[in-house]
């Protein structure tokens, strides 16, 4: 099957992604002690666990390829399917002037993994010790002492340990059997976060979706604005987000999931220089959206770029150009099957 089909058929609809029911919750676990006592080994009865490592930053299609073949081998009897994965990034720790602005925060990255089906996380603390743990000690202590582990669904260049010494032959020569998984390309690009990340901050939304599986999206709280887009412009939300990257700053057709429900919308990202503003605001008009909202959970997911943002002359000149930006969004979503 050519990789483009395969991809095609990984792709996971945005709806999957908010409240996606499941016989049991995913088990979110914070070390190897706590996942001992949550997780005793039972002698006469003992789970050994199908496991994949990685930062999984985006969860992106080829994140998911990966991740749904550890649940479908962790789906055996007597089997169970896990994640690892690490808080704060590494690059954080070894590299922190270097390191890459993340996709998602640890929050959105579980969910995301939760609603692929894997039955537990296991999120362990990036600090020196762990920088400094060599391979086999990490095998050791985490995959065959905690997790019991019987297998490891790895992808490429998968490395691990001090310095990156670890890799599958490690794995192998402890004992435990591996199942790669080939990477993922769109049009002929590999599927990666930094890849991702470069597509954003062009404000190339529409490419990132298509290596995501799903639009990229930023979440928050809704935050009370200066009011001024109320009553000069068209009624907005504000969106406060703790994630590290934005799009590139201008006006984008977009989704926003507010009091469980989706509304289609028009995002502005940027400093609002009409109005001499200065710090980024993520704001968002909400078609057929009537409430005066101060507080509350939001998310924006961000479908087509529809201009760079610019200064007008003034608040009419700006309005006439967000009712134009509207009308863009509606009709890129009225060709949306």
């Amino acid at each position: 099957m050519p990789t483009d089909e395969r991809n095609r058929k990984l792709l996971i609809p945005p709806a999957l992604f908010v409240g996606q029911a499941r016989l049991e919750p995913m088990a979110r676990i914070y070390s190897a002690e706590e996942w001992q006592s949550r997780f005793p080994r039972a002698e006469e009865k003992p789970v050994n666990t199908v496991v994949t490592i990685g930062n999984f930053d985006g969860v992106h299609l080829g994140h998911q390829a990966i991740l749904r073949e550890t649940q479908r081998l962790g789906a055996a009897p007597g089997s169970m399917s896990v994640a690892v994965t690490f808080y704060p990034h590494p690059a954080k720790v070894l590299r922190p002037t270097a390191a890459p602005p993340l996709l998602m925060t640890l929050g959105q990255r579980l969910d995301t993994i939760e609603a692929l089906g894997i039955d537990a996380t296991l999120v362990l603390k990036f600090d020196e010790r762990l920088a400094r743990l060599e391979a086999r000690d990490f095998v050791q202590k985490y995959l065959k002492d905690a997790l019991h582990a019987a297998n490891v669904v790895y992808g490429q260049n998968f490395r691990f340990g001090y310095q990156n010494a670890g890799d599958a032959s490690t794995l192998y020569g402890m004992g435990i059997d591996l199942y790669p998984c080939p990477p993922l390309t769109v049009d002929g690009t590999l599927v990666s976060s930094s890849a991702i990340r470069n597509l954003l901050q062009l404000g190339n939304v529409e490419e990132a979706r298509r290596m995501l599986g799903r639009p990229f999206a930023l979440a928050g709280e809704v935050k009370p604005g200066t009011g001024q887009g109320r009553v000069l412009v068209v009624p907005t939300l504000n969106l406060d987000t703790e994630q590290e990257l934005l799009p590139k700053m201008g006006v984008y057709a977009t989704e926003a999931m507010v009091g469980g429900k989706t509304y289609r919308a028009a995002t502005n990202i940027g400093v609002r220089p009409t109005f001499d503003g200065v710090h980024p605001t993520v704001e968002s008009h909400l078609f057929d959206f009537r409430e005066n909202l101060k507080s509350g959970k939001l998310e924006v997911r961000f479908w087509k770029r529809l201009r760079d943002e610019r200064k007008f002359s003034g608040a009419d000149e700006l309005r006439e150009q967000v009712l134009r930006d509207i009308e863009a969004a509606k009709q890129f979503f009225a060709t949306l099957r």
